[in-house]
């Protein structure tokens, strides 16, 4: 089988969701599996959802602005008595339903509910429109297959059940399925992290020993830079797993960083395309004799740096490292460079959760801490070191790093 994902952009109006049918027309539909993300900005529309329902303000009104959207979308698509507009109509009820009933007041548990909504919605319309011009496929809940523990937003796989489940498919016919969610054991729904519709391609194309995986973006592949925050970037036609695993952990917004283990596993081929034009080659991530290392340029903004001493001049010793990092996964705060000297360490940190005021409550009990927020990560990726000062130009550095072949600063 071939794994297609498409992402919010690729599906944002009816118009786009037409693009998709060409898209899939130019590869050949036959024997595929497509992940699609909640359409358009509806995942950050339902935070706000759940950011006004927690406040007790009315999200009612945002709820009705979502669902007239995907209306909207419906109607360019469907004659109107297709029984698609009853399936949009049923699935906002559940979720007015749901938070009319709801007892919880965990947040992530309430956010996973809600939010995973939009990729429910989405494959619905897509599904019921490939059947309608005859592009034949199942629509699947994926939370039927992924199965993952009750980590809410940041949700475990459990790959044993996840494979036992995927593999009942039928790998002779055309699925249509959410990206981002699974489900716990007693089957409420988890995200898989913020941008985590790329990852559960992976896992069902690991899952189902995949020939290959496409992601489908408006942009002609995996660049050595973002274009809309770097001039002059070029394509890069082949790169390593290694070298896109590096990419995405620094922050290259194109891939998400869960999802090149499961195809390395299996020496499965990664290919990023362009939705906009299908037929140019893309990116190809894999094993090759072609792969290359072009300097590359990473902006990882919205970090905090974090400086941690000791109070009397001691070393910062294992014990205290240790207790720091318990700190940095109790409150799922995850370190995107670290530097550390005898009596400090330097931590740039991705605070997902807006969690990091408690943890630096937690670290002043026994430590002198600061915190600089909205500070930025840039990383060059295969530097030529001989020419490097001119990426100090205009820069208020507060930290540096550089190894044999990259340089990191931290800039505010």
């Amino acid at each position: 089988m071939k794994i297609f994902k498409f992402g919010g952009a690729s599906v944002k109006d009816a118009e786009s969701v037409k693009n998709v049918s060409m898209v899939l027309q130019s590869q050949g539909f036959a024997k595929c599996l497509l992940v699609i993300s909640a359409m358009g900005k509806t995942t950050n529309e339902l935070e706000k959802v759940v950011e006004l329902y927690f406040k007790k303000d009315n999200y009612q009104t945002e709820i009705e602005k979502i669902k007239r959207k995907h209306i909207e979308i419906a109607e360019g698509l469907f004659p109107e008595n297709h029984a698609v507009f009853a399936e949009i109509n049923l699935f906002f009820d559940d979720l007015d339903s749901f938070l009319r009933r709801n007892k919880s007041p965990n947040y992530d548990f309430v956010y996973d509910q809600v939010v995973s909504c939009g990729e429910m919605i989405s494959t619905k319309i897509v599904s019921e429109y490939l059947n309608e011009i005859q592009f034949t496929n199942q629509w699947l809940d994926a939370r039927d297959y992924v199965k993952t523990d009750n980590s809410y937003r940041e949700g475990t796989v459990d790959w044993v059940k996840t494979e036992e489940f995927i593999t009942s498919l039928n790998p002779e016919i055309c699925y249509v399925t959410q990206g981002f969610i699974g489900s716990d054991d007693n089957n409420f729904t988890v995200t898989l992290g913020r941008e985590g519709s790329d990852y559960s391609a992976a896992i069902f194309a690991y899952c189902l020993n995949a020939e290959a995986m496409t992601i489908w973006k408006d942009v002609p592949g995996v660049m050595t830079g973002d274009p809309r925050k770097f001039n002059d970037v070029s394509l890069l036609s082949n790169i390593s797993y290694e070298e896109a695993i590096e990419m995405a952990y620094y922050g290259a917004s194109v891939i998400h960083p869960k999802t090149l283990q499961p195809l390395q596993q299996k020496n499965i081929p990664f290919y990023v395309k362009s939705f906009v034009d299908p037929t140019k080659e893309g990116t190809k991530v894999g094993a090759s004799d072609k792969n290359q290392q072009e300097e590359s340029y990473i902006l990882k903004e919205d970090q905090a740096l974090l400086k941690i001493s000791t109070r009397d001049f001691s070393f910062i010793a294992e014990d205290h490292m240790s207790l720091i990092f318990g700190y940095l996964s109790k409150y799922k705060i995850k370190v995107s460079l670290m530097q550390n000297s005898a009596i400090s360490l330097a931590l740039c940190l991705e605070d997902k959760f807006n969690q990091l005021e408690e943890l630096n409550e937690e670290l002043q009990k026994i430590f002198k801490t600061e915190a600089i927020k909205n500070v930025s990560l840039f990383t060059v990726r295969n530097a030529k070191m001989d020419h490097i000062d001119k990426f100090y130009q205009e820069k208020n550095v507060l930290l540096e790093q550089i190894s044999k072949n990259t340089l990191q600063m931290v800039t505010q």
